[in-house]
């Protein structure tokens, strides 16, 4: 049986570039104004999209990842602004990112670390099986970098097979990483970084950018679009 890729929904914002399931729905950040909301998981309403449950503000920049720890999301700033908006005093340095732990209710920054080696970031993922562990696109150096919180230290680097890595999930036989340019998802070895699998988004689906789970299947959303897509199978 074959993989099958189908649009849910549109986001309520104009460039959705990250996703995170939860419990109560879906958060989805926008790129412009890098506020956060949580939409319910639903059959859309006539609009095409589905309910707001509520939307915070951030101190984040350029947003392009978000993680989820149980306790805050984690928001990754991919350099300043100004692309979108006017910078503001929050914002990351231009070129650098910054990784934001943030309050899931009120939006406010817990933490602020910077990428490790310096350069862009786009997606990142708390390891559902080894607690207090981060996984990020560390895109200066095409890699993917596992950080340990406590201490900010990268404990393991993988190679990436293309360029824009993209959305991650963490799932127990592998790590799946977007290339939007290159419309694939792959599967990696988290021990060796081995291609495990791979998912192929044809031109007429729209592009992945940001990634997560959602039950057994994955979810992505499309900056470019605005949709949010899932993949089953």
């Amino acid at each position: 049986m074959g993989r099958a890729i189908e649009k849910l929904f549109r986001a309520p914002y104009g460039v959705p570039n990250a996703l995170q399931q939860v419990e109560e729905g879906l958060w989805i950040t926008d790129q412009i104004t890098d506020r956060v909301a949580l939409v319910e998981l639903a059959e859309p309403n006539e609009y095409g999209v589905t309910k707001l449950i509520r939307d915070i503000p951030s101190e984040s920049s350029n947003t392009s990842g978000m993680a989820w720890d149980g306790n805050s999301l984690w928001l990754a700033a991919n350099g300043n602004g100004a692309m979108w908006r006017p910078v503001r005093d929050t914002d990351a340095e231009k070129g650098f990112g910054d990784i934001l732990e943030i309050d899931p209710q009120t939006g406010a920054t817990r933490n602020r670390y910077p990428v490790p080696g310096g350069g862009g970031v786009h997606g990142m993922e708390c390891d559902p099986f080894d607690a207090g562990y981060l996984w990020i696109t560390t895109l200066k150096s095409q890699t993917l970098s596992k950080v340990r919180v406590d201490g900010w230290q990268v404990v393991q680097v993988l190679d990436l097979p293309y360029v824009r890595a993209h959305g991650v999930v963490r799932v127990a036989d592998g790590v799946w990483v977007v290339h939007t340019a290159d419309r694939v998802i792959v599967k990696l070895d988290v021990d060796s970084g081995a291609e495990l699998d791979r998912i192929t988004v044809p031109e007429s689906d729209p592009q992945p950018h940001g990634l997560s789970k959602l039950g057994a299947d994955l979810v992505y959303c499309d900056a470019t679009s605005g949709w949010v897509v899932k993949i089953t199978g």
